[in-house]
């Protein structure tokens, strides 16, 4: 029994070798690790980039390119020749057109919403007067005894096909109904654009007659002959034209 004025000490279930011996062991901290191998990568590979652009900028090696760029193929046949012909016209003038087509197809008694073609089409094209010279006929230059003058008798010019140049012309609007759409969308109309340029084609020809541009041939080419023949030492040089 323990006295009253006795002070009674601590007492432990463990002696001190138990408490320096058995003790679970306290994992080592590796947060500061971790980072420093996060460091150590990220400066790598920063270090890498920099190298590869130093080698870049000296020409070293070959310039980066994106592997995911477009790349277009062209698998297209070569040309193939089918004819040849000898040309003896002079181009003597050349008109420069454009044209508004709209163009409608539709049903009669049937809704536009339901079954409708409309086309607004910007053609521009371009339509050449020329003279055919290998047209000369038998005794068509006539030239005067003393020879200080010359006679000359031209075919009348004709105007060339008309050039729709498709880098220039587009299709302003276009409306279609609902039975077109799913024509399209089912196989299409491969004959519809070519019906369009057709008839910007007409009517740019028609223009060309109406224009003067047979004139304008006429004259071009009569001037030509005259600067061409008076530099070879004639006087007068008369130029006419064969009724077509």
């Amino acid at each position: 029994m323990a006295r009253d004025g006795d002070i009674k000490k601590p007492t432990s279930e463990f002696s001190d070798g138990d408490l320096l011996t058995d003790r679970p062991d306290v994992p080592p901290q590796q947060g500061g690790g971790a980072v420093r191998a996060l460091l150590w990568v990220l400066g790598a590979a920063a270090l890498a980039v920099v190298v590869l652009l130093g080698v870049q900028t000296t020409g070293i090696l070959p310039e980066f390119r994106n592997p995911f760029t477009k790349e277009q193929t062209d698998r297209s046949q070569p040309a193939l020749l089918e004819s040849m012909q000898d040309l003896s016209r002079y181009v003597a003038a050349e008109g420069n057109f454009q044209v508004v087509v709209d163009l409608q197809n539709d049903r009669r008694n049937v809704p536009d919403w339901l079954l409708n073609q409309r086309t607004l089409f910007v053609g521009a094209g371009s339509v050449e007067a020329y003279v055919d010279f290998g047209a000369l006929a038998e005794g068509a230059i006539v030239q005067s005894a003393d020879g200080k003058s010359v006679e000359i008798k031209l075919p009348a010019p004709q105007l060339a096909e008309t050039n729709l140049d498709l880098d220039k012309s587009y299709v302003f609007a276009e409306e279609r109904g609902l039975l077109n759409r799913v024509g399209e969308l089912i196989g299409g109309d491969p004959n519809r654009q070519q019906q369009v340029y057709r008839l910007a084609e007409d009517r740019i020809t028609a223009a060309a007659r109406e224009s003067g541009l047979i004139a304008r041939a006429e004259e071009n080419t009569r001037k030509m002959l005259e600067g061409l023949l008076r530099s070879l030492g004639f006087e007068r040089v008369t130029v006419t034209y064969l009724a077509p």
